[in-house]
């Protein structure tokens, strides 16, 4: 017994558990007292430890690497709310913030602009955190602008410290040069409308890029109910198809040059659709991945995940604070690269999956690992999402090639305009598939649970994932996202 304790870890699931209680630490603080972690006594005592964990390395010293993580992730915690109770006396009275919009404005059901904004100033003070502001205003905004709003500030939610709704815009100013990939976006996006209808441009531009504001409405509301949104927002999924392209076109003639084209790839594709708590998530794995692919290394999924999370965490404390798309996220990519593998491995063995069943197997996975979150925090669920998903995602991958095809050969004679027919053909389709499947009187299901129930059946599909494992024998730690 004592030998099995003393046996020493590899450091790599030593620092996985050290992250996971670094998560737990900095979710934790937003239930804690204010000033309870202020003191950096936290943040010494959890290197130390972490210090000595990582120096012997022993099997019983999970305990401890656990606690490390937990001391500085609520030290990081404290630190990331620091300030924040200047909002409670502001609540309920009206207000004029100044701040910067850190993400593409949304439409709301009201078909009111939704603006997330930080870096936040009142009376020329700084204010900590983000907050959340929706206006009726029809204001040409776009990401980095800074806009000063008035309203009545009303209680936070999420991630987000304040709110405030039905805003009135005092001022909307763009930075100059201001955010140069919002503008290639955009310059590209009216390049693919020359010759593509306006839905179906729409569409590809949500693909390739992320572009939602331009996605008419009612194709948008369909698009929810069919289970369909993980496609035409900035994901991993757009992303993974970007970098396994970049991989399989160059790996036979050089891995350097796969890699450092989808390094490209990655951060050109973050740069466009900006910073959301999905797309941090969804880079930092895929770069992750894309080194261990390179030096020939494998990265188990159980590293993966919390070593991304506290990354992420770190980075920005707030996504950890009921952020929906960062819960999300996280568990749509446990299903890809855990659930997925285990389920193939349990029903079909070692053959090889072949296109239309890894996409099938993935889907299924990635909506069963997100279903008791969105039915705790939506109370409805969509019955047509693996239909609608089965009919389109075979088709994105060329959706998003003819899409680029199409601005980039938009003014070559003739040669733009016979790219455009297909593209407008294919997406033309997709929106078809979508509006079916969303026309169904039964395509949505109200099923609304609570905080514990969404618990007990997180618990229950990792009780079903260790016995598939038990079973298959599989070894995890070979998947990787990129190839």
């Amino acid at each position: 017994m004592n030998s099995w304790l003393f046996k020493k870890l590899h450091i790599s699931w030593l620092v996985a558990v050290w992250c996971l209680g670094l998560t737990i630490g900095v979710i934790s603080i937003h239930y804690i007292p204010r000033s309870f972690a202020a003191n950096p006594l936290f943040l010494l005592v959890g290197l130390v430890i972490f210090v000595i964990v990582a120096i012997w390395r022993w099997r019983f010293f999970v305990i401890l690497a656990i606690i490390s993580g937990v001391l500085i992730g609520l030290w990081r915690g404290e630190i990331g709310r620091k300030g924040v109770e200047v909002y409670d006396s502001l609540i309920g009275k009206v207000a004029i913030i100044q701040g910067q919009v850190l993400e593409d404005p949304d439409l709301d059901k009201n078909s009111q602009t939704v603006l997330r904004l930080g870096n936040l100033q009142m009376n020329n003070e700084k204010l900590p955190g983000q907050i959340w502001v929706t206006t009726p205003d029809k204001n040409s905004i776009k990401r980095s602008d800074i806009v000063r709003v008035k309203g009545k500030m009303t209680a936070g939610f999420g991630a987000f410290s304040a709110s405030i709704y039905r805003a009135k815009i005092i001022s909307a100013e763009r930075p100059v040069p201001g955010d140069v990939a919002v503008g290639v976006r955009d310059w590209f996006a009216g390049r693919v409308r020359t010759h593509v209808p306006e839905s179906e441009s729409a569409l590809g531009l949500g693909f390739l890029l992320g572009l939602r504001r331009a996605m008419p409405a009612e194709l948008s509301d369909n698009l929810k109910i069919a289970g369909l949104t993980h496609i035409v927002v900035a994901s991993g999924y757009n992303l993974t198809i970007l970098v396994r392209l970049a991989r399989q076109l160059f790996a036979k003639r050089s891995k350097y040059l796969a890699m450092l084209s989808a390094a490209v790839m990655i951060i050109g594709f973050m740069a466009v659709t900006g910073l959301s708590p999905s797309m941090s998530r969804a880079g930092l794995v895929a770069g992750l991945s894309l080194a261990a692919w390179y030096y020939g290394r494998t990265i188990h999924p159980l590293v993966l995940l919390p070593v991304s999370a506290a990354i992420t965490l770190l980075i920005n404390p707030q996504f950890g604070w009921g952020d929906l798309g960062w819960q999300l996220s996280f568990a749509s990519f446990a299903g890809v690269i855990m659930l997925a593998p285990l389920l193939h491995s349990y029903f079909f063995g070692n053959k090889e999956p072949g296109a239309f069943r890894q996409i099938l197997i993935e889907t299924l996975s990635a909506q069963i690992m997100t279903l008791p979150l969105l039915m705790m925090s939506f109370g409805v669920i969509s019955n047509v999402a693996l239909i609608a998903n089965m009919l389109i995602l075979p088709f994105v991958p060329l959706a998003m090639l003819l899409t680029f095809m199409s601005g980039v050969l938009v003014f070559v004679p003739m040669i733009g305009v016979l790219i455009a027919i297909p593209t407008t053909w294919l997406l033309g389709y997709m929106i078809q598939v979508t509006n079916w499947t969303a026309g169904f009187e039964w395509a949505q299901m109200e099923v609304s649970i609570n905080l514990w129930q969404c618990a007990v059946l997180y618990v229950a599909l990792i009780l079903a994932m260790i016995w598939m494992k038990k079973q298959t024998k599989l070894d995890l730690a070979k998947i990787n996202i990129v190839e």
